[in-house]
């Protein structure tokens, strides 16, 4: 199983140094996940990432800080609360000669929605969160900006506890991702070691969006759409035939595969440890080169550069938060 099927990745500030393993260890230990109580509709709390019942709650590997947040969720679905407040509301009604008023049906939604709490499914939820000790990258195992944010929420709060203020910033580049895209698609050719997938998202606030799949990315009908005002928001891409994936318009990459990896494990060692070491070490080489090829990094505080009026209504990227600002992912 894959150690990361998508990813969101963060910039630790440059004072930040980790707590000491055990004092971490105790206080993951400490906040450790339970599953939610029948009328709790939410829980989070922290892992063993090895799965291992009894675990360890923090890995430590090869300068590389391994963790995992997970969470669970009760629902119940709106138009069932809704249709058993109306129920409820209508026979108070027919009972008293009078409508309820607002205080009094927010009461009875609250009502209903804990009556049905305990016969509601639940869904859990699980994040890898990997640190990059040496070259101060913290990622997150999760397909978007809105996963992502609880998640570094309770780790920011976590380190803050711990009196380790973990300053971290959404990573930046010069040149927007889409935009680059886009520059990479007129030109036919990707940057460096990278090369071009098959799968391909145009969008445009007037004429929807447009879906290439398993399609040659070299077709004139792009730049045709390209020219006519479309903005790429999500494009495959391939990185030294080693790590495929799909880079989106936030800099999230999703889809990964890693495609030709070995490493020098033996088989004892295979499993957790050996996922651990091809997802870190391929990470931590992808996302150097990433920066690059978007005309490096920008770092918290700095001007970005100019973005076409279009790619920035779409993306809708905020500038980055300075360092002295602890902050988690922005929706």
């Amino acid at each position: 199983m894959p150690f990361f099927k998508s990813i969101i990745a963060y910039r630790i500030g440059p004072d930040w140094v980790p707590p000491a393993p055990d004092a971490l260890e105790a206080e993951l230990q400490r906040l450790a996940f339970r599953p939610c109580e029948p009328t709790q509709e939410l829980s989070t709390g922290w892992l063993p990432p090895r799965g291992e019942e009894n675990g360890a709650m923090a890995e430590h590997i090869a300068g590389h800080l391994v963790l995992k947040f997970g969470l669970e969720r009760r629902a119940v679905p709106a138009s069932v609360v809704r249709a058993e407040v109306e129920a409820r509301c209508k026979a108070i009604e027919a009972e008293r000669g009078r409508k309820p008023g607002r205080k009094e049906k927010l009461d009875i939604k609250q009502e209903v929605v804990l009556t049905m709490l305990p016969r509601a499914f639940s869904k859990r939820a699980a994040h890898v969160i990997w640190i990059d000790l040496a070259q101060r990258f913290l990622v997150v195992g999760a397909g978007s900006h809105k996963a992502a944010d609880s998640v570094v929420s309770s780790l920011v709060d976590l380190m803050a506890d711990l009196r380790h203020v973990l300053p971290l910033a959404l990573l930046s580049t010069q040149m927007a991702p889409g935009t680059a895209m886009a520059e990479w698609l007129r030109a036919d050719e990707a940057p460096g070691e990278f090369g071009f997938g098959q799968d391909l998202v145009l969008k445009n606030a007037e004429k929807g969006s447009i879906r290439y799949a398993r399609h040659p990315l070299d077709a004139e009908e792009i730049v045709q759409h390209l020219d006519e005002g479309m903005v790429v928001t999500e494009m495959a891409l391939s990185w030294d035939g080693k790590l495929g994936f799909v880079l989106n318009d936030g800099l999230a990459l999703r889809k990964l595969d890693f495609m030709d990896v070995k490493t020098d494990l033996g088989e004892k060692e295979k499993g957790f440890d050996a996922d651990v070491a091809i997802a870190t070490g391929e990470l931590s080489r992808l996302l150097p080169a990433l920066l690059e090829a978007l005309g490096g990094e920008m770092m918290p505080g700095a001007a970005p550069a100019a973005v076409a009026p279009a790619q920035a209504a779409q993306s809708g990227d905020a500038e980055a938060p300075p360092w002295d600002e602890p902050v988690a992912a922005q929706a």
